[in-house]
């Protein structure tokens, strides 16, 4: 029963971890961008909640819908003005500035809010839980799982059933190629990160009322995105749920069989899945 109940426990986490990495699988996919920055961005999405919730006397689920649309506007100048001068053939312009930017993030929030440990208010909901059959499991862990879901199945949707996925599609197989056909691969870019960004506004928003979040934690969390984006396979969404599962998962056996074993546990059974995927469980397959 206790094995039934950790495998669940997992599988749940394994959904925060999606959403950590589906903005970086995105931005990934379509214009082959590793944004260093991603986890800081985070943070960040956390601390502008926990304001407009401190100032505004908001629910921090209130908070997210102004955050979003915030979000997304820092994004799409972000991409605009200062990460579409570094894309090109060279992998380290991008790399260089993200990095960079993932420095001066740091500090701010550090000058800004201090290297104090903070935290999402919680209400009821937070803090409730149901019974799933021999399981009882939070409703946060649930709702963090079920918007994993919907965020996996709305960029999929996006993706083959608009407009704007179709131009998201033609500019990652062949920006110039696209340009011949109308479409402006600099506002293609910005708008795929602005949506990347408000996908890290939700992960920011589980983020905080799951956990304490303090300017330093960015990093841990860009790791976690990374090993789900890439066992998943590069660019592939629904990989990416499954790379956080995957994850997820092995934290969970890792700490009920000894609790200092949780991260490495992770780690590890990243490094598993490299030796014997190293292009990830799904492969897109032009990659």
């Amino acid at each position: 029963m206790i094995w039934i109940d950790t495998l669940v426990q997992g599988v749940l986490l394994g959904g925060l971890y999606a959403l950590f990495a589906a903005g970086l699988s995105l931005v990934f996919g379509i214009m082959r961008l590793v944004n260093l920055a991603h986890g800081d961005l985070i943070v960040m999405g956390a601390y502008l909640i926990l304001v407009l919730v401190t100032l505004l006397g908001l629910s921090p689920f209130v908070a997210l819908l102004i955050a979003m649309p915030l979000m997304f506007a820092l994004g799409w100048g972000l991409q605009k003005f200062l990460l579409n001068r570094t894309l090109g053939d060279d992998i380290l312009p991008p790399l260089l500035v993200t990095f960079g930017l993932s420095i001066v993030l740091q500090n701010a929030l550090l000058e800004g809010f201090s290297a104090d440990s903070q935290r999402l208010p919680t209400d009821a909901l937070t803090t409730a839980s149901v019974s799933l059959g021999p399981v009882t499991v939070g409703v946060m862990p649930l709702l963090t799982f079920a918007s994993a879901i919907v965020v996996i199945v709305g960029l999929n949707q996006l993706f083959y059933r608009t407009s704007l996925g179709r131009a998201f599609r033609a500019t990652s197989d062949d920006a110039m190629t696209a340009s011949l056909m109308g479409i402006k691969p600099s506002n293609i870019f910005a708008t795929a990160t602005g949506l990347a960004l408000v996908i890290v506004a939700i992960a920011a928003l589980y983020l905080g009322l799951r956990a304490n979040f303090d300017p330093s934690v960015g990093p841990a969390r860009l790791i976690y995105a990374f090993e789900a984006v890439i066992i998943g396979g590069l660019g592939s969404l629904w990989g990416t749920l499954i790379g956080g599962i995957f994850i997820g998962v092995a934290q969970t056996v890792g700490a009920a069989i000894n609790p200092e074993w949780q991260i490495l546990s992770g780690h590890l059974a990243f490094l598993a899945v490299l030796l014997v995927r190293p292009r990830g469980l799904f492969p897109r397959a032009h990659d």
